[in-house]
């Protein structure tokens, strides 16, 4: 059984990542990679490490003929935020073509869509066509939640400090991301007010209504090219013992997400779909450290989890990748 995918905006960090996983997914057949700003070119002249793996060109064509193609069975949306609501209010997609969008339009579940973080809703998600993918951080943080608010033991504020590499802030240059200004240096971007708070709150409370209390969530821009470390601390009155069995209980069935009685490091994730969590106990606080890689398991890896999710595939297939390591 192949499965005939095509890639809407298939030039950035996100569409790259996602090309290196579905050109060795064993049920995948790529229809097109579109993008109107390298039309024409061959894939491997935007990612240069794809030279040898793929004989692809980007299309720039009006995607009407592309979507109507008979025996299309999905799409990727990797466009800019607002670029996939506009899409979708422009172009008439079959019920029938899974849509996996991978910007913030559809992540608070409008036009049917289902919020896809498969740690919290794999059943939801294997039952629609329609997946809006979770944010970068979002994943991470909520990854470190989501069984203390399962168990109704989040009941107070909830502090944040994460650190995320480069690759978050997309291919396009700017101060922010040039090797001059970010080699050596470490800094603070939209704290209290990062666009991610808003979909870890839906979730938290998906699980227990009655979370209200503030997410204190301060982000970093780190000297390195991928990957997410988010230390997440908030009140907790059991033991490290209780802590851990809670943890492992609630991530027993779930693929990708493992808690480590070691401490852990970016490099353990790192090209991979996996999350790892660590936990200590302080003082009465639960630290959960998490660690994941923003391109796969915080973006395209989790894209293509989900896409397995839908069409009824394991939903590790294609997926098991392997760290950098060093």
């Amino acid at each position: 059984m192949k499965l005939t995918i095509g890639i809407v905006g298939g030039a950035g960090y996100t569409g790259g990542e996602l090309l290196r996983i579905l050109l060795n997914h064993p049920f995948v057949t790529i229809a097109f990679i579109h993008s109107n700003s390298q039309a024409g070119k061959p894939v491997w002249s935007t990612h240069t490490d794809l030279l040898g793996d793929t004989d692809l060109t980007f299309t720039g064509d009006d995607l009407t003929g592309l979507l109507a193609q008979e025996g299309l069975d999905a799409i990727f949306l990797c466009m800019g935020h607002g670029a996939s609501q506009t899409f979708m209010n422009e172009y008439e997609v079959s019920d029938d073509i899974t849509v996996i969008d991978l910007s913030t339009d559809f992540r608070d579940e409008h036009d049917d869509f289902v919020y896809g973080l498969p740690e919290l809703q794999r059943d939801r998600i294997r039952e629609t066509t329609r997946v809006a993918n979770p944010g970068c951080f979002a994943t991470s943080i909520q990854l470190a939640l989501l069984p203390l608010a399962k168990a109704g033991k989040l009941n107070d504020a909830v502090q944040v400090s994460a650190i995320t590499g480069s690759t978050g802030a997309g291919q396009a240059l700017v101060p922010t991301t040039g090797f001059t200004w970010r080699n050596n240096n470490v800094s603070i971007y939209k704290a209290f007010t990062h666009q991610h708070l808003s979909e870890i709150r839906q979730s938290l409370t998906q699980f227990d209504p009655e979370f209200n209390a503030p997410i204190h969530f301060v982000p970093y821009r780190g000297d390195f090219t991928r990957g997410i470390m988010a230390n997440v601390y908030t009140p907790f009155t059991g033991t490290l013992e209780e802590a851990n069995d809670l943890y492992k209980r609630f991530y027993a069935e779930h693929p990708f997400t493992h808690v480590s009685d070691a401490p852990i490091d970016l490099k353990q994730v790192v090209n991979t779909n996996k999350c790892l969590l660590h936990l200590e106990v302080h003082d009465g606080q639960l630290l959960i450290t998490s660690v994941i890689d923003n391109l796969v398991k915080g973006a395209a890896g989790q894209a293509v989890q989900n896409f397995n999710l839908v069409v009824g595939l394991p939903e590790d297939t294609g997926l098991r990748l392997k760290a950098v390591a060093f």
